[in-house]
């Protein structure tokens, strides 16, 4: 049993290759399938279903199906924000409730800009051209790709949830007008009740009669997004059950019966485990069973810490084959790969070489920069519960991936994926930790052999040890300035694992190890994201260097911005100061076409009070678009005896039409602590094939006390909604490390910016 595998099947390069490739074949295959696909939001005793979205009480509750994984970014008062501002709801009649995987939820946003990694070169590099996108958004249905990541919730699920309330709306209006003998059309909407002149009916009243009609096509949507509830302040839906500890995360589940497991598995790599103790583990109070595979070990007893305790006791022994992680090499292998290639050139724009000989008259600087493993590091560790009764299983699990999921369960234990039902639960923070799902396959594995209810919790040393750290990198950039001062050429070299295609490779069905084998030497578009400058540089090129690593690696918050934008913007200071010119006025010359960039620019100077970042201010600029929206940061940062200190963080965001502005600030506050974070810590070195780290206080994370003053504006704006949960993220470091230039005059290239943090 290969009970290593992270998930199968779902949106992938193998099923897009399935009856001819993008030809006949696939068309006239896919015919035979369902257009139409059920809701799976059922509707309870007294409640009443309004298509996949929505349901209503006869008591008035308002109940919206929410398909993504709530992680802390506020998805569930969001989305049902949209449906309930359609709807014409009362908000203090809302609730929410995580619906499990169907098509009908597919991230088709995610699927056409996760493409380029997903699927082969020459399709992916097309995923925004018809017919490409339309065959794309096809198989994210029909491969139940329901995903939440890459800021895409609001962006992808806006217009949906707009079209489910105005369907119960005119429905409720349809019943109304009924009675009243007049048309729909001249009815309205008003906290929960629908009104006709002073004539006025609850939603409570005229559910039942609704439910049974049907609305006109297409239904009509309100004239504007903004209503009385999507664009404005809305108190979050899962605040109070957090505040009195009644949400339900995967740890929190308690069933008749139930076990405690705890799991540690071997080195980082091809491990197999040689032996165990087992019968020590039994000397510990309170164990039940010892759960062993080839590549893995799991002590069951009635409380997780005697499970815990009783792992130290049995002393497994791991074996590995080919190379164990050691962070000496895999600084060579990625110095080796950017110096020697092969190289793939993503973008190509005039002739940057012409701008770099004596002859063009032009002053050309280098820098390298280096980027440090980064761990996830979620409150939460890792945790799923399962029961296995009558060859099904039943699986409370939070997970990015629900369906993959599912898929690695049922893969682990031999059953079909029908038989395995997934309750989602709320996670405890996840910055795209939780696309692993090797627990759902443990846990399944386990609750089958012990035939009762189980409930696994990864240790922390286990979380950080199997992590799918953010992929170590060296930016390599070069640029020529011209008399004036201007870029004249600049060269963008990324040498990294290819971490979106490892992660493509994991929804594949193939082992974490696998995956990491497969897509070595593989070119990744997504590995050069953020790499390319907002600005006007008429002579640009970027190459992706791919490094085949014996660590895992994978998406974490903000994905390749992470670390572009500290190469980019650190970069582009110093050219400033090279040329000579003030960096907002070097940056400003350059933003051509590029009007919400520069007025978060300007908006962000004035309101900081932006010196120039003269020597000795310790101020320090950085911009960054993503997503579809836009960020510029000013921090103020020195160096003390105990690191970096930074005093204040000033932002000016445009993130398009804000659903909920308080979120939006919730999340860009939330993103800049982070990006902070990855300044000064959240790294890993690794010796023996382990991580360095083990706690998290090893990690260098800021403390409460350590947080700058954080200024967040917006920019009022009627452009679509853009990213919000990732946008904070990536211009921190370079901020704070220009910052720190102006400060003391010392350029600091590597993340974290020093060994000790704050």
């Amino acid at each position: 049993m290969n009970s290593n595998a992270d998930g199968a099947g779902g949106f992938t390069r193998r099923k897009l290759l399935v009856g001819g490739g993008l030809g006949i074949g696939l068309v006239l295959a896919w015919g035979a399938w369902p257009r139409r696909y059920q809701p799976n939001l059922r509707p309870a005793p007294g409640e009443h279903l309004f298509g996949p979205w929505l349901k209503i009480a006869e008591d008035g509750k308002v109940i919206i199906g929410i398909p993504q994984s709530e992680s802390g970014q506020g998805v569930y008062t969001a989305l049902a924000q949209i449906v309930a501002g359609e709807l014409g709801a009362d908000w203090r009649s809302v609730a929410v409730q995580p619906v499990s995987p169907s098509p009908l939820f597919a991230n088709g946003v995610l699927a056409r800009e996760w493409a380029p990694a997903f699927l082969p070169e020459k399709i992916g590099l097309d995923a925004g051209q018809k017919p490409i996108a339309h065959i794309l958004n096809e198989m994210a249905s029909r491969d139940i790709f329901v995903v939440t990541g890459g800021s895409s919730s609001i962006r992808q699920f806006e217009k949906p949830c707009r079209e489910a309330g105005a369907t119960a709306r005119v429905l409720l209006c349809q019943a109304a007008a009924a009675r009243w003998d007049t048309d729909w059309e001249q009815c309205q909407v008003d906290k929960g009740f629908v009104t006709f002149g002073k004539k006025r009916i609850a939603f409570a009243d005229l559910v039942a009669e609704a439910a049974g009609l049907d609305p006109p096509s297409p239904v009509p949507l309100n004239p504007s997004p903004r209503n009385r509830l999507s664009g404005r302040d809305a108190p979050r839906l899962d605040l109070s059950s957090k505040v009195d500890g009644s949400a339900s995360f995967a740890g929190d589940i308690r069933l008749p019966d139930m076990l405690f497991a705890s799991v540690k598995g071997g080195p980082i790599g091809r491990t197999i485990l040689k032996s165990v103790n087992s019968k020590a583990a039994f000397k510990i109070k309170g164990v039940v069973n010892v759960v062993r595979t080839d590549n893995w070990v799991a002590v069951v007893a009635t409380n997780w810490w005697a499970a815990n305790k009783a792992l130290d006791n049995i002393t497994p022994v791991f074996s590995i084959k080919g190379r164990v992680a050691d962070s000496g090499k895999i600084a060579d292998s990625l110095s080796s790969a950017i110096a020697n290639g092969p190289g793939t050139r993503m973008v190509r724009l005039g002739d940057v070489d012409a701008t770099l000989t004596k002859e063009a008259g032009t002053r050309v600087l280098n820098a390298d920069y280096t980027i440090s493993a980064a761990v996830h590091a979620p409150i939460e560790t890792r945790s799923a519960t399962a029961e296995f009764r009558n060859g099904r299983l039943n699986l409370w699990l939070a997970s990015q991936t629900p369906q993959s999921a599912r898929e690695a369960a049922a893969s682990a234990i031999g059953v079909d994926v029908d038989d395995v039902t997934l309750f989602p639960v709320m996670a405890g923070g996840s910055f795209d930790r939780n696309f692993d799902n090797l627990i759902a396959a443990q846990i399944a594995v386990i609750a089958k052999e012990v035939g009762r209810p189980v409930q696994l919790i990864w240790s922390r040393a286990e979380d950080l040890v199997r992590d799918h750290v953010r992929t170590p990198a060296i930016g390599r950039l070069t640029a020529s300035l011209d008399q004036e001062g201007r870029i004249a050429g600049m060269s963008v070299r990324v040498a990294a694992a290819s971490s979106m295609r490892e992660l493509a490779n994991r929804i594949d069905g193939q082992s974490a190890v696998e995956a990491r084998k497969s897509a070595a030497g593989e070119f990744d578009a997504l590995a050069i994201d953020g790499a390319v400058p907002p600005y006007a540089i008429s002579n640009m090129t970027i190459d992706h260097f791919p490094v085949d690593l014996p660590i895992i690696t994978g998406p974490w918050r903000s994905l390749a911005h992470s670390y572009n934008c500290f190469f980019v913007e650190s970069f582009i200071d110093e050219l400033s100061q090279k040329a000579g010119i003030e960096p907002l006025s070097f940056r400003m010359q350059m933003l051509v076409d590029q009007t919400r960039l520069a007025r978060c620019l300007t908006g962000v100077a004035s309101m900081a009070g932006w010196d120039g970042g003269v020597s000795g201010s310790s101020n320090g600029l950085a911009c960054h678009s993503m997503r579809g929206s836009h960020i510029a940061i000013i921090a103020s940062a020195r160096t003390s005896e105990n690191g970096v200190r930074v005093e204040r963080i000033s932002a000016m965001v445009d993130c398009g039409r804000l659903i909920n502005p308080d979120l939006a600030r919730q999340q860009i506050e939330g993103g800049i602590i982070f990006g902070l974070a990855q300044a000064v810590g959240v790294a890993t070195d690794f010796e023996n094939g382990w991580t360095t780290v083990s706690r998290l206080r090893e990690i260098d994370l800021p403390v409460l006390a350590d947080i700058p003053e954080i200024i967040v504006e917006f920019i009022r704006s009627d452009n679509e909604p853009g990213g919000v949960s990732e946008l904070g993220v990536p211009a921190v470091a370079p901020a704070v490390a220009n910052a720190l230039f102006s400060a003391a005059g010392v350029r600091l290239r590597e993340l974290p910016l020093l060994s000790r943090g704050l």
